[in-house]
């Protein structure tokens, strides 16, 4: 393993790090999203004291990120064993210490290799927030039904006006976030020698 990659925890040299980092990227890339967000409803209530519960986004948050990082995390190691081992070879030859190979030449490479893969986990997570309705949080489809389903505005067959909308809103969001990463990728030279 070189000098540059042990400062990552899944390919640290430590085995303490190593193991609760694989650990941590296994538990959670291993459960289902909707188990975190019930979990981090119900069960952070009651790992706290009653005046440091956060309140119901914070938890909601707090599970995402967990979720997203272990995500994450597998998408940049990834990306790190994508730079080639002479990269570090040669920052060493030329007496780079192991902090500023990590983080003027390994990084960089790394994350620009990593970008179709980022964006395709943030394309998921964007419409994977709709989950949150199923521990009584509101989203944007939730705001659709509760819309719809106002006495003013009941039976007048809204659903065909509302449903449509958010899918465009969703297909909106997607599409800009893909479009912008084939901008950055193209404006990268990412995929040409």
């Amino acid at each position: 393993m070189t000098d540059s990659h042990r400062t990552v925890g899944r390919r640290s040299s430590l085995p303490t790090v190593r193991w609760l980092s694989v650990t941590y990227i296994e538990l959670i890339r291993g459960v289902p999203l909707i188990t975190l967000l019930l979990l981090g409803i119900f069960a952070i209530g009651f790992f706290l004291p009653a005046g440091l519960r956060p309140g119901p986004v914070a938890r909601v948050l707090t599970a995402i990120v967990l979720f997203e990082s272990a995500y994450v995390a597998e998408v940049v190691r990834g990306g790190l064993q994508a730079v080639p081992r002479g990269q570090t070879e040669a920052s060493q030859a030329l007496g780079m210490p192991r902090w500023k190979t990590t983080r003027r030449i390994v990084l960089p490479q790394a994350l620009r290799a990593t970008i179709p893969a980022m964006v395709g986990q943030f394309i998921s997570l964007y419409k994977d927030t709709t989950l949150v309705s199923l521990v009584a949080l509101f989203d944007v489809l939730t705001v659709s039904g509760a819309a719809t389903t106002q006495p003013d505005f009941l039976a007048q067959g809204l659903e065909v006006i509302t449903l449509p909308f958010v899918a465009l809103l969703f297909w909106v969001g997607s599409y800009s976030m893909s479009r912008e990463a084939r901008r950055l990728e193209k404006r990268l030279g990412i995929g040409q020698r």
